[in-house]
């Protein structure tokens, strides 16, 4: 296993160049920095959002509505004879 890092490494060595080496290694680093800055907003959003929202209310039970038989209307007429 050691010897494919060994070998790995002198692949990217060589295949890069050493003069290239350390400003990619800056590149990768503030991405990196980038990257762990971002995500970090984003949890305290989260958190922001979860701590500002109300609990929902439990919904209430309905009771069945109450219905009112209509009253009888009597006529003027009957009113007067009565």
């Amino acid at each position: 296993m050691t010897e494919w890092i060994i070998v790995a490494v002198v692949g990217v060595v060589l295949l890069f160049s050493a003069k290239k080496l350390p400003d990619m290694a800056r590149g990768l680093g503030q991405s990196m920095r980038i990257f762990k800055a971002e995500t970090r907003g984003m949890k305290e959003d989260d958190a922001k959002a979860r701590a500002t929202d109300e609990p929902t209310p439990k919904p209430v039970e309905a009771s069945a509505p109450v219905v009112e038989k209509p009253r009888e209307t009597v006529p003027d007429e009957a009113r007067k004879a009565e």
